[in-house]
């Protein structure tokens, strides 16, 4: 069987451009995609659009929830920083402040421009050109913080990190981070960025109690933000990031590579050239660190603190910067400081050098390492104050008073007794000094002066207004804050006596009224007299102004004790008097502060006006939120009142106080001396100011033998008085002023009338006529 030809089989191409022929196999038929396809992909379409409203969803609850409980962004247009309460004076001068965050709110123009380079640079480069929030930082530090479960990474715009410092807490989580976000969008369209700039400079905490960088710079450079430098700008545009970790204070180290930091990102980013860079990243760090000013009166401004936290709270005083108008004098306050330590360095003096001082090598430490309170504040000529000795030559004694240097010579310690220095203290000896204005080399010269412990305080008031004028409550305010003339109540000795005559003179006794100054008892109790003698008869006038012990106990046991003790409680005295009679010689115990109210009640012609430390209260806007009126209350009828004042100036006519004289001007008052010389007192006023002072221990040791009231508070006193009735040559007392009158409504009816005028009847006030202070004594009953 013949084989059938076949056709030979091309080999077939292979490639891109290969086609089969058509001969090769049938055309195929285009068919749909199967329904399992199209299903699947229904189902993507579908799974896509459900996972974005859920992320739509997430989101929008994110918002909400995070977002409820979030300040409006419409509050900012009322909001205020933190800001300072500033104390002044009557006379407007400034005094003292508080404040929980020492902030100075300035305007965008006063931070210098490299400031505000430095500070987008380091914190926030697109600053300028952002809508509050850099996204693509935020999402990773979230995802970071989600993952890691651990602290946020930083990612923070300054819209972000002011967000946070106004309105939210410093929790690091990301919760957090979106409340910033959602809160920086809002403010980025409710402000402008030179506004945002300026809130966050004025917000932001640089270290050491400062918020905002014009507290920060007038701190840490003594200069205003406006006059920063390229380093000093770059130095505080470092601390936001971590104001303890770069302090250049505390991390000095770590402060100048922070600072350099920011020069280098100031230098990439074109702000500066290199070379500028360059030798600004070789400068020192340059602080000028401020150290904050004595108070003038830290007990009277620790005092207005409390009435102030009593009546508007802890918060609005250290935060709302209030402007407190107070009742103080400046000048005369000045005037109390110093005549208060200059009376306890004479009384020091008096009772010579005891050579009992702390040594700072005994007690372990370092005299480099040794820092006194008293030295955290600014010192200069005139202030009392702790040094450490560092050295000491035969003729030379060298100490240090914090970074500065002082210097004493052999005139500087002659009171001691000792000729050498090296008898008289040893390196690291804590001596006490008071600093002059001379300054030999590098080093301000000083004296010498010791402190034992005692104690003086001083208050002083307006009689008219019950001002507090003036108020010292110690020696040193930086080692004991405890207030003698408020809080310390202490035996007043003979400065009770005026109680005492005050209610034998409602009593019907007269000035001119004799009284025998002898031996007597009352039951158990035998009194004496300071000078252990007796002198005899005598008026009420001369026993007061003496201050003779027998004739007081006598008239308080005429009268009562009873009512001495109610007397002493009218005149505002409220602590618990004992009734038994040495209290008519000064066993109670009372304040400075009310023995000074009670005096002024003489010179008032028997009102008494409640001491007062506040006169007007504002908050920031200048609205008077409080203002305080004097308090009056009629103590005594004016007869009383004026007969005391007969024997209150004869005090210091004739009497224990008679060295007040020399004032020349009219005053009065009363001496007072505990037993064993424990409490030293004088109370005294001018017709327009009463003032007291005490001087004594803690402890209640004795202050030594014969330091009276006369002899240890009545010079201190007198110096302040002398301050105090400066340019008030012609006051008088009120009854001397009625006195005047009288006499020339007399001389004025002995003169013929006008006659073209009816004359003119003569009318004075009622009053009881003054008692002569004659030597001579009239003939009176004896009061035994």
């Amino acid at each position: 069987m013949a084989a059938t030809p076949t056709r030979p089989v091309e080999p077939r191409r292979l490639g891109r451009t290969h086609r089969l022929d058509e001969r090769d196999e049938p055309p195929r038929r285009r068919t749909p995609p199967p329904v399992r396809q199209r299903k699947l992909a229904g189902k993507l379409t579908l799974a896509a659009l459900l996972i974005l409203a859920i992320v739509t969803g997430s989101l929008a609850g994110l918002t909400l929830v995070y977002s409820v409980d979030l300040p409006q962004i419409n509050d900012l247009e009322r909001y205020r920083p933190s800001t300072t309460t500033d104390l002044y004076d009557q006379k407007g001068r400034i005094i003292g402040s508080f404040a929980l965050e020492r902030r100075i709110v300035v305007n965008y123009d006063d931070f210098a421009p490299v400031l505000r380079q430095a500070v987008i640079s380091i914190e926030d480069k697109n600053f300028e050109s952002h809508w509050g929030i850099n996204v693509f930082r935020v999402i990773g530090a979230v995802w970071h913080d989600l993952r890691s479960h651990g602290r946020m990474q930083g990612a923070s715009t300054l819209t972000m990190q002011l967000a946070r410092n106004l309105f939210l807490s410093s929790e690091r989580t990301a919760a957090r981070k979106l409340q910033e976000a959602y809160l920086a969008v809002q403010i980025e369209r409710a402000l402008t960025k030179q506004q945002i700039f300026t809130l966050y400079g004025n917000q932001i905490y640089l270290g050491s109690g400062m918020y905002g960088f014009e507290a920060g710079s007038e701190f840490y450079f003594s200069k205003r933000a406006r006059d920063l430098t390229l380093t000093e700008a770059a130095l505080l545009a470092g601390l936001p990031k971590g104001p303890s970790a770069y302090s250049p204070i505390l991390n000095p180290e770590k402060a100048l590579r922070r600072r350099n930091l920011v020069i280098s990102e100031m230098e990439s980013d074109g702000a500066i050239t290199h070379v500028q860079a360059e030798k600004a990243r070789t400068a020192p760090l340059g602080l000028r660190v401020a150290r904050p000013e004595m108070s003038v009166a830290p007990w009277f401004q620790e005092e207005v603190r409390r009435e102030l936290e009593r009546r508007f709270g802890a918060e609005q005083v250290h935060e709302a910067g209030l402007r407190v108008e107070t009742t103080l004098d400046l000048d005369l306050q000045r005037t109390a400081n110093r005549a208060v330590l200059d009376g306890l360095a004479t009384y020091e003096r008096r009772h010579g050098w005891t050579g009992k001082l702390q040594n700072v090598l005994s007690d372990g430490s370092s005299i480099a390492a040794f820092s006194h309170p008293d030295w955290a504040v600014n010192t200069g000529p005139g202030d009392y104050v702790h040094a450490v000795v560092t050295s000491v030559l035969p003729l030379e004694i060298r100490a240090r008073i914090g970074r500065d240097e002082t210097l004493l010579l052999p005139e500087d310690w002659n009171w001691t007794g000792e000729r050498y220095a090296d008898a008289l203290v040893k390196p690291g000896d804590v001596i006490y000094v008071h600093l002059t204005d001379a300054i030999e080399g590098s080093a301000r010269r000083a004296t010498l002066e010791q402190d034992t412990g005692a104690e003086g305080a001083l208050m002083a008031i307006d009689n008219t207004t019950g001002d507090v004028l003036a108020m010292v409550g110690g020696r040193d305010y930086a080692l004991s804050q405890f207030n003698r003339a408020m809080q310390a109540e202490r035996q007043t000795g003979s400065s009770f006596k005026p109680y005492v005559y005050t209610t034998a003179v409602e009593n019907g006794a007269k000035p001119d009224d004799v009284i025998v100054d002898a031996p007597v008892s009352f039951g158990g109790y035998t009194p004496h007299d300071y000078e252990n003698n007796y002198k005899g008869a005598m008026s009420l006038t001369y026993a007061f102004a003496e201050s003779r012990n027998i004739p007081a106990l006598k008239l308080a046991a005429r009268v009562g004790i009873h009512k001495v003790i109610d007397m002493a409680h009218r005149f505002g005295v409220t602590s618990n008097i004992p009734a038994y009679l040495p209290v008519a010689l000064g066993a109670a115990e009372i304040t400075l502060e009310e023995q000074v109210a009670s005096y002024s009640v003489f010179p008032n012609d028997g009102i008494r006006v409640k001491p007062r430390l506040i006169r007007k209260v504002e908050n920031a806007d200048g609205i008077t939120l409080w203002e305080d009126s004097p308090q009056v209350d009629q103590v005594i009828d004016q007869r009383t009142a004026r007969t005391m004042m007969t024997l209150l100036r004869a005090v210091t006519r004739i009497g224990t106080g008679a060295a007040a004289k020399e004032l020349n001007h009219p005053v009065g008052g009363k001496t007072g001396t505990t037993s064993d010389f424990t409490d030293a007192w004088f109370l005294g006023f001018s017709p327009s100011v009463s003032c007291g002072v005490w001087v004594g221990y803690d402890s209640r040791q004795s202050l030594g033998e014969k330091e009276t009231g006369a002899k240890a508070a009545l010079p201190i006193w007198m110096t302040f008085m002398k301050a105090a009735i400066a340019g008030k040559d012609d006051e008088q007392f009120l009854a001397d002023e009625d006195g005047d009158r009288l006499k020339a409504a007399a001389t004025h009816e002995a003169e013929p009338a006008h006659p073209s005028k009816p004359p003119i009847p003569a009318t004075a006030p009622a009053a009881s006529k003054t008692v002569s202070l004659n030597a001579q004594r009239p003939a009176a009953v004896a009061v035994h």
